[in-house]
């Protein structure tokens, strides 16, 4: 995120674009209520009617993979209307020529049509947003995880940047994690191009830094995303797999296909706090401490460093993730050695800028967010007050384009994925506690009662699902939330199993697989 959580209590407006926030992100979500009953505006647009959408002063519920027709709708609106903001643009940014030549195509009318919503909710929707004098976006999963979700990513940016909502407080562009320490880990480096603080291992500057730090050579290659991890499986060029707290036999597209490609590789290794469905595949399995069972720290989606402290001891032959992988390195012929974590924030600090100033005897007493590039600095609330971190801000214009996969006579409704507010992920933990288990036993698909009447399909009634890649029987949950010709399943299941039939075909920028868009068809069973 740009900004802070908390400063959300103190915005004009709120768009809510792709972020079931309510469910996903309760703590988040109930601080934009309160935002809202102090007199914010808020926009909301989702091809479902989620909760939030009954907090919204216009609510867009658009047709899944039309995520940057609608903001480029918006920034039309914007600019026709003059409410864009000029001086901001004149001073902070380049390439606005282009975007408002690229945008005066979107007319409300035709991404109306495009996304299947209403034109006059478009205006409303850029008005209410475009008048703000603070506005912030906020997104998760329904905007990146599709083909076109880096240039989603983008044309928020775009939109944001139009209004001049970045770098000032109780706006910016906020992408909520899906995961508690999911910014704590690529803050670490844990992406293809990345050592710890973004530092592109490509650099030789960087490369000697570390390599000068740690005393060994390092590789100046950009590694592989997870997708082309499976690939170069798949091509006999990866032949060992060490997985580390992630269950993709649940969690990743085509599951049958991600079966065949853990089922090729020569070795795979597993680390983890409980034997999940990958776990289960592993030729090595090692057991992993919880969170609660060893020290360190969580950076959150606020870029928010936290202490975590060892409440008690980890069970049978369980170790924390830091002294697995020091043993590991140690046998690998490095002998450095921690004693224990906070020596380990030291060595963080020494090499990361943004994290210069982070230390475990200030993390005793206080929280910080990052950048902290020293010892004085108290952490930064938001981002870009100055200037943006390239100097200017760019726009960069996109077109919409088609989802990889569209409806046809054999596979005629959309499906669309997401989580719900009692399972976390894949299960693994939430599927052993007993009262979620009764709140939601089991795998469900939402459809619409038109289509449902179409179908001859009845709630509660069980159906079948097939797509290009696979099939899966689960329960029908009739419901006015969604739109007509259009499905919805959690992914959380291992029966009935929504992945099954969730296309692989990536973001060619991300690497990020299309799990918000697949061709079905749903038959009764």
């Amino acid at each position: 995120m740009t900004n802070s959580i908390q400063e959300i209590k103190g915005t004009d407006a709120m768009f809510i674009i792709g972020s079931n926030t309510s469910e996903n992100h309760p703590v988040i979500g109930a601080i934009m209520k309160q935002a809202k009953k102090a007199g914010a505006k808020m926009i909301v647009a989702d091809p479902r009617r989620i909760e939030m959408a009954e907090y919204a002063d216009v609510f867009l519920q658009l047709k899944p993979g039309t995520n940057i027709a609608l903001l480029n709708g918006l920034m039309h609106v914007i600019i026709e209307k003059g409410l864009q903001a000029d001086s901001y643009i004149d001073e902070k940014t380049e390439n606005y020529e282009e975007l408002k030549r690229l945008v005066k195509d979107y007319t409300p009318e035709r991404v109306a049509e495009i996304c299947g919503v209403d034109a006059q909710d478009i205006i409303d929707a850029a008005t209410i947003y475009g008048e703000a004098g603070k506005a912030g976006i906020y997104y998760t999963m329904g905007i990146t995880q599709h083909t076109t979700g880096t240039h989603a990513v983008m044309s928020i940016s775009n939109l944001a940047l139009l209004c001049g909502n970045v770098g000032i407080e109780s706006a910016g562009v906020n992408p909520l994690r899906g995961q508690n320490n999911v910014q704590g880990a690529c803050d670490m480096g844990g992406l293809p191009a990345d050592l710890p603080g973004y530092q592109k291992v490509f650099k030789p500057e960087v490369l000697d830094k570390f390599q000068d730090s740690w005393g060994s050579k390092l590789s100046n290659k950009v590694g592989l995303t997870i997708t082309e991890m499976f690939k170069a499986i798949e091509e006999d060029q990866v032949k060992f797999l060490y997985i580390m707290g992630e269950n993709p036999m649940v969690s990743d597209p085509d599951t049958n296909h991600v079966r065949k490609i853990l089922d090729h590789v020569d070795f795979m290794v597993v680390q983890d706090i409980f034997l999940t469905e990958t776990a289960e595949m592993a030729d090595v399995v090692l057991p992993a401490a919880a969170f609660a069972e060893k020290d360190g720290t969580f950076t959150n989606t606020e870029r928010r460093i936290q202490r975590v402290r060892k409440a008690v001891e980890a069970p049978g032959e369980a170790k924390a993730d830091w002294i697995i992988l020091m043993d590991i390195m140690n046998r690998m012929g490095d002998e450095t050695r921690y004693l224990n974590p906070a020596i380990i924030m030291e060595e963080i600090a020494s090499l990361t800028p943004s994290y210069g100033g982070v230390t475990y005897k200030r993390l005793e007493t206080e929280s910080l967010q990052w950048p902290v590039p020293d010892q004085n600095h108290p952490g930064t609330k938001f981002l870009h007050k100055t200037a943006m971190a390239r100097g200017r801000g760019l726009f960069m214009p996109v077109e919409h384009v088609e989802s990889a996969e569209i409806t046809s006579d054999e596979y005629p409704l959309i499906l669309t994925t997401g989580r719900i507010l009692y399972h976390y992920h894949t299960m693994t933990m939430t599927g052993r506690e007993d009262g979620l288990n009764k709140l939601a036993p089991s795998s469900y698909v939402e459809i619409n009662e038109a289509s449902a009447n179409k179908l001859g399909i009845e709630n509660g009634d069980r159906v079948k699902i097939y797509s290009r890649r696979g099939e899966l029987e689960t329960t029908a949950l009739v419901t006015d939330i969604i739109e007509e010709g259009v499905v919805f399943m959690p992914f959380h299941y291992t029966e009935g199993k929504a992945n099954i039939l969730t296309n692989s075909a990536i973001d060619e920028i991300a690497k990020i697989p299309e799990l918000k868009v697949a061709a079905v068809r749903v038959e009764k069973a």
